[in-house]
C-alpha cells in the first residue's frame, strides 16, 4: 500500500506531539501513558497482533468513570487535528497544479467540449447563462462549536506559514492547548438565528475571498479558450440558504426568525461591502475620468473617490436601517442600498470610466472583485428559501373552509381542491375575513406569508413544500402568499420524497403545467426539488436512487413537453445514505437533459466546512460544480439502454423488498435499532435547532434522514446505504448477468457511482466494531437479527469486490484507503468507550457519563468525515 505522503504525516506528527505535551500539562505524564498505550493496543488490534484486542477492551473497562471523559476528548481532538491537516495537506497539493489544464478542471474540460464539436460561442454562453445555486441548509449535522472551528481554522493558518519558513511551533501548542481547555460540546442548541450566523460566517472568513479568485479564475481561462470573456455581473455559481426559513417540524423557526435572518443578512453584506468600498476609496486616487462621473462628482481632484464616498453613506445608511430594524424601530428606507442593482450602478460607472481612460489594469484589480461579490452574493449574502410541510396549508385552509361553512377542505377530492383554489386565485376580492380568529398554528403559517410578501424579490429563494404529492400543494402556497400581498410569482418547489412520491412526481407536474392560469404563474420556469434522505429510509439506497433517477428523466421529458424549463433541485445530505458522495461524479451522473444550465443542490452541516471553509478548498469545489453542469448541459451521459433499465427495474424491485422485509416488518429490528445504536441518545446531542423527530411521540417512521444515518454511523453498520443491495445484487449475479452489469458499470456514470459510493461506504463500515456494540447492549435474543445484518455486510462486501474484479476494497482510491486505515486506531477506542459509556448510562445514569457520550460521538463523527 502506498504511504502517506511525507509532508502530510509530518504534520499530523508535529500535531500530535502538541497535543500530547497540552495533556501532559493539564492531565499528567501517567495520563498521557495511559492514552499512548490505548492508542498502540488499538494499532495492534488492527495489525492483528493476538491478544491486543481483548487488552484494550480490558484497559478500557477498567477506566474510572472521571478518566471517560478526557480520555474520549484525546482521541476527539486527535481525529479533529488529522482533519485539519488533511485539509491543509489538499490545499498544499492544489497548491502547484492552480494553472494547469488538468483532466478534471473547467479549462481542461472547455479542451475537450471543443474537441467533440462543442463551438466556443456556446460553451461561453452556456457558462455565461449557467446558474448553480448552492443552498446551505439548518440540518444539524456540525458537532464542532463555532469556537472550535476558529481555532482549527487558525491551527491551518500556522501550517501554512509553517509551510513558508516560519518557526510557530509555539503558537501551533497554544492554539491546540486553547482547544483542549475548551468544552468540544456546545451546553445549548443553537437557535435558528446561531445556525444562520454561522452560515453567514463561512461567507465572511471564506466565500468572501473565495469567489472573486474562482471568477477571475473561470473568466481567464473562459477568454483564453473561446475569446470570450464571463460577464462582470454573472456569477455561475450562487447561495441561498434555510437557515432561519426551514420551518418544516422545526416549532423555533417562526415568522420572527425569518425576519430576523433576512435583516442579518443584509447588515453581514452592508458591512462586508463597507469594507470592501473603503479600501477601493484608499486605492482609486487618480484624477482622470469620464464625462459621466465627472458629471456626478463635479471638479473634485479625485473623482473616484468622491462618487465611492457617497457609496459608503448608502452602506452606513443600510447597516443602521437594518440595525433599526432588528431593535424593532421600523425607520424609512430612504437611503437605504435593497437592490443589488444600487451598489452595481456606481461600481460599473467607474469600471467604465477607468477603462475610457486607459486605466484597465486598474480596473480589473479590487474594483472587480467588489463587482463580483455583488454579481454573486446581492445585497443580502444568500437568497433565503423558505420550506414548509404541505399539511400546514392544509390546515390553513381547512380552519377557513370550515369558517365560511362549506364542508372540510382536507375531506375534498384533488379535483375539488384544485376548482376552489384555482377559483379563489382568480378572484379580485380577499379569501381572508377581516373576522377571523384562527389557530396559533394557523396564524403562523400566514405570518410567515406576509413576511414573504413584504420581502425584496431579490432576497428569497424559493418556496418550498415538504411532503407534497398533488397539485393542489403548489396552489395552495400560492394562493396564500397572494392574500398576504404578494406582488411577485415566486418560484414554488413541491418537494417530492418517498417513493410513491417520486413515482407520482411526473404526473403532479403534468397536472400542474395543464393549467394555464398555472402555466402563465410560472413565467416559463418550474422549479422541482428530489428529496435523498427521505427517500432513502423509505425505500434503501438502491431503490430510492433509481427512483430519483426516474422521476428527473420523467420531469424532465414532462417540461420539454410543455417548453418551461426545468430545474432540479437536489436534496442531498452529505453521507451515502442521504444522496452524498463527491459532487462531480453526482451532477455527471444524472439523466440526460435534466441539467440544461441550472441546478440548485443543497449543501449541509460539515460538509459546508469540509467544501468551503477554507478559500483555497471553495475555489476548487466552485470550479467542480461549474464544470460539472457545464459537461452535464453540453455533453450529457447517455441514457440507459433498454436491457440496463430492465436490470434497474429488478434490481430495485428486489432491493425495495429485501430492505422494508428488515425494516418495516421485522419485529425485532426497531427494538434491536434503540439498543444497539446511540438513536436514544443523540436527542441530547444539542447539534442544531430542530427536534430529532418529526413527531415527539414517533417511532422509526418519524425520525429524521439525520440521525437515522448517524445512529448507524456511530456503530459502523452503515445499514442504510447498503441494504437491500445485498439482496439485489446477489440475485442479478446468481441469474448469470455479471457480464451485462460490468457493461453497465463501464458505459453508464449513473450505474458506475452507485457501485463507487456503494464501495466507498462499505469501506467505512466494520462489522467487528457492530459486533461489540451488540454484544454489550443488545439481549440475546435479538442478536440473532444482527447476526444476520452483519453476515449481509460482509456479503455486500464481497460481492463489490467481484463487481470491481479487485482484492480490496478501494484500489482505484488510494488516498481515501489511507484515510480510512490512519484513523481507525483512533476511532476504535472512541467506539468500544461509547459502547461502554451507553451500557453505563442506561443503568446508572450521570451527567459526567452523558458528557463523555457526546464527546465520543463528535469522535467518530470526525473520524469519518460525516455524521449525517
Amino acid at each position: 500500500m502506498t504511504t502517506l505522503h511525507e509532508d502530510l504525516r509530518d504534520d499530523v506528527r508535529m500535531l500530535g506531539e502538541c497535543l500530547g505535551q497540552t495533556i501532559a500539562a493539564h492531565k499528567g505524564q501517567q495520563f498521557l501513558d495511559k492514552i499512548e498505550a490505548i492508542r498502540a493496543l488499538s494499532k495492534a488490534g488492527r495489525s492483528s497482533v493476538k491478544g491486543a484486542d481483548d487488552e484494550l477492551l480490558k484497559t478500557l473497562s477498567e477506566l474510572e468513570d472521571d478518566e471517560l471523559l478526557p480520555v474520549a476528548r484525546a482521541f476527539t481532538q486527535f481525529l479533529n487535528l488529522s482533519n485539519v491537516a488533511e485539509e491543509h495537506h489538499r490545499v498544499r497539493r492544489r497548491s502547484g497544479v492552480l494553472d494547469v489544464c488538468t483532466s478534471d478542471s473547467f479549462c481542461g474540460l472547455v479542451g475537450r467540449l471543443q474537441q467533440q464539436g462543442v463551438s466556443k460561442q456556446q460553451i461561453a454562453k452556456t457558462v455565461s447563462e449557467m446558474d448553480v445555486e448552492l443552498v446551505l441548509t439548518a440540518h444539524p449535522t456540525e458537532v464542532n462549536r463555532r469556537t472550535l472551528i476558529q481555532k482549527f481554522d487558525s491551527i491551518t493558518d500556522c501550517l501554512q506559514r509553517i509551510d513558508r519558513g516560519e518557526d510557530l511551533r509555539h503558537r501551533l501548542h497554544e492554539l491546540i492547548s486553547q482547544a483542549w481547555h475548551t468544552d468540544t460540546i456546545r451546553k445549548q442548541r443553537p437557535t435558528p438565528v446561531d445556525e444562520a450566523k454561522w452560515g453567514f460566517a463561512v461567507i465572511e472568513n471564506s466565500l468572501w475571498e473565495a469567489v472573486p479568485v474562482f471568477l477571475r479564475q473561470i473568466d481567464q481561462q473562459l477568454f483564453d479558450a473561446t475569446g470570450e470573456h464571463l460577464p462582470l455581473t454573472r456569477s455561475p455559481v450562487r447561495f441561498a440558504s434555510w437557515m432561519g426559513g426551514d420551518r418544516d417540524g422545526n416549532p423555533n423557526v417562526t415568522s420572527v426568525t425569518t425576519e430576523k435572518v433576512l435583516l442579518l443578512s443584509r447588515w453581514v453584506a452592508a458591512d462586508l461591502y463597507l469594507k470592501d468600498i473603503d479600501l477601493l476609496r484608499s486605492e482609486l486616487s487618480m484624477n482622470r475620468c469620464s464625462p459621466e462621473v465627472r458629471a456626478l462628482v463635479g471638479d473634485h481632484p479625485e473623482p473616484y473617490r468622491a462618487l465611492l464616498r457617497e457609496v459608503r453613506n448608502h452602506l452606513r445608511v443600510t447597516k443602521h436601517w437594518t440595525t433599526e430594524r432588528l431593535d424593532g424601530r421600523p425607520v424609512d428606507k430612504e437611503g437605504v442600498y435593497i437592490l443589488p442593482q444600487q451598489l452595481l450602478e456606481p461600481l460599473m460607472l467607474i469600471e467604465k470610466s477607468l477603462r475610457d481612460c486607459g486605466m484597465e489594469v486598474i480596473a480589473e484589480g479590487l474594483l472587480t472583485d467588489t463587482i463580483r461579490r455583488v454579481a454573486c452574493f446581492g445585497m443580502t449574502l444568500v437568497n433565503l428559501d423558505i420550506r414548509q410541510n404541505a399539511d400546514r396549508h392544509a390546515e390553513v385552509l381547512d380552519e377557513l373552509t370550515g369558517f365560511y361553512g362549506i364542508g372540510c377542505y382536507s375531506e375534498w377530492s384533488e379535483t375539488n381542491k384544485q376548482m376552489f383554489l384555482l377559483k379563489e386565485l382568480q378572484e379580485k376580492r380577499p379569501l381572508l375575513p377581516r373576522d377571523w380568529q384562527p389557530s396559533e398554528n394557523v396564524q403562523e403559517v400566514l405570518e410567515t406569508c406576509r413576511v414573504v410578501a413584504e420581502e425584496e424579490p431579490s432576497s428569497l429563494g424559493s418556496y418550498v413544500i415538504s411532503m407534497a404529492s398533488q397539485p393542489s400543494d403548489v396552489l395552495a402556497v400560492i394562493l396564500l402568499l397572494k392574500e398576504s400581498g404578494i406582488r411577485h410569482n415566486i418560484r414554488v418547489a413541491p418537494l417530492f420524497e418517498t417513493l410513491d412520491d417520486l413515482d407520482g412526481a411526473e404526473d403532479c407536474i403534468r397536472q400542474l403545467l395543464g393549467i394555464p392560469w398555472y402555466k402563465a404563474y410560472t413565467e416559463g420556469h418550474q422549479e422541482v426539488m428530489i428529496g435523498y434522505s427521505d427517500s432513502s429510509k423509505d425505500a434503501g439506497q438502491l431503490a430510492a436512487a433509481w427512483g430519483q433517477y426516474r422521476a428527473q428523466e420523467a420531469l424532465t421529458k414532462v417540461c420539454v413537453d410543455n417548453g418551461v424549463h426545468l430545474t432540479l433541485f437536489h436534496g442531498r445530505g452529505g453521507t451515502v445514505g442521504r444522496g452524498g458522495g463527491p459532487s462531480h461524479t453526482a451532477i455527471l451522473a444524472q439523466p440526460p437533459g435534466s441539467v440544461a444550465g441550472s441546478l440548485r443542490v443543497t449543501e449541509q452541516g460539515e460538509m459546508i466546512r469540509f467544501k468551503f471553509g477554507i478559500p483555497e478548498i471553495a475555489v476548487r469545489n466552485l470550479e467542480l460544480y461549474t464544470s460539472a453542469t457545464l459537461e452535464a448541459t453540453l455533453a450529457p451521459a447517455p441514457g440507459p439502454r433498454p436491457e440496463w433499465r430492465q436490470l434497474m427495474d429488478d434490481l430495485s424491485a428486489s432491493g425495495l423488498t429485501a430492505y422494508r422485509d428488515v425494516v418495516r416488518f421485522d419485529p425485532q429490528f426497531v427494538p434491536y435499532f434503540r439498543s444497539a445504536t446511540p438513536e436514544q441518545e443523540l436527542a441530547k446531542l444539542p447539534l442544531g435547532s430542530r427536534p430529532a423527530k418529526r413527531k415527539a411521540d414517533g417511532g422509526v417512521e418519524s425520525l429524521r434522514a439525520i440521525p437515522w444515518i448517524f445512529a448507524w454511523t456511530q456503530i459502523r453498520l452503515m445499514l442504510p446505504a447498503w441494504l437491500g443491495s445485498d439482496v439485489a445484487l446477489q440475485d442479478i449475479l446468481d441469474k448469470g448477468q455479471f457480464e451485462l452489469v460490468q457493461t453497465m458499470r463501464r458505459d453508464w456514470p449513473f450505474f458506475r457511482s452507485y457501485i463507487d459510493m456503494l464501495e466507498m461506504v462499505v469501506a467505512k463500515s466494520d462489522g467487528n466494531i457492530a459486533s461489540y456494540y451488540e454484544k454489550r447492549l443488545v439481549s440475546d435474543e435479538l442478536k440473532v437479527l444482527g447476526a444476520d445484518l452483519r453476515c449481509r455486510l460482509a456479503n455486500t462486501v464481497e460481492l463489490v469486490k467481484k463487481i470491481k474484479q479487485q482484492d480490496e476494497l478501494l484500489e482505484e482510491n488510494p488516498i481515501i484507503r489511507q484515510s480510512i486505515d490512519v484513523r481507525n486506531p483512533y476511532i476504535d477506542p472512541l467506539h468500544f468507550l461509547q459502547a461502554e459509556l451507553l451500557y453505563r448510562d442506561r443503568n446508572h445514569p450521570d451527567e459526567r457519563l452523558e458528557q463523555a457520550l457526546m464527546i465520543t460521538m463528535a469522535g467518530i463523527s470526525a473520524g469519518m468525515r460525516n455524521t449525517g
